[in-house]
């Protein structure tokens, strides 16, 4: 029999709304254990560093007892795990998916560095260029995913890890970032995402926090 998977989780989190969302879909939610964890620069968890030493969430603990990080590695595992499905095994729709999964987990990345300026780093100290730069990048995705439309990132009905990295990037400008308004001039990532969200899995991970 094989072993439980444990998973250092915060519910704020997209990157681990990813990974949880990709486990809901293959039906492996219950055989993960959820660690609560809400790392930053300011708050550095010892458990979690034993983990990754990088001290960041999602951390997952696989059937092996190896410990698995980040978002796309874990997301793949729970994917192989499960038979596959979300990720082209080979040829263009595989580089497709890993691109759109890229282009996602980057404008996360600059998203959740703007929200740790906005959040943490005192008034005085806040850079307005740095943080119109980190803006830049978000818009620049989302132009493209919008762009992409003809060809979606993924369907809304069978997703792929492209997709599902998609959802919850415009999931977490929705919690996070409201005042971008990725939604305005974008009218098909917007139709594309209003269906999306509406998955059982997206339904059950709404960020909070």
């Amino acid at each position: 029999m094989s072993n439980p998977m444990k998973l250092f989780h915060s519910p704020s989190s997209p990157f681990v709304r990813k990974c949880v969302v990709v486990a809901m879909e293959h039906g492996l939610e219950e055989r993960i254990e959820r660690i609560a964890a809400a790392p930053s620069v300011l708050n550095r968890l010892p458990e979690l560093e034993a983990a990754n030493p990088l001290g960041k969430v999602p951390a997952l603990q696989a059937q092996d007892g190896t410990w698995l990080f980040d978002s796309p590695v874990i997301c793949e595992y729970l994917d192989s795990l499960a038979g596959g499905g979300m990720l082209p095994a080979q040829g263009p729709a595989r580089w497709r998916v890993l691109t759109l999964q890229a282009l996602a987990d980057g404008a996360l990345d600059a998203a959740v560095l703007l929200r740790y300026e906005q959040a943490l780093r005192p008034e005085a100290l806040r850079w307005d260029q740095w943080q119109a730069g980190q803006r830049a990048k978000i818009v620049g995705a989302v132009d493209m995913f919008e762009r992409s439309l003809g060809d979606p990132p993924g369907d809304a009905d069978k997703p792929d890890l492209g997709a599902i990295a998609a959802g919850c990037l415009l999931g977490y400008l929705d919690f996070r970032h409201p005042d971008i308004g990725w939604r305005t001039d974008r009218p098909a990532l917007a139709a594309w995402y209003d269906r999306f969200a509406e998955r059982a899995s997206m339904r059950a991970t709404v960020p909070v926090g």
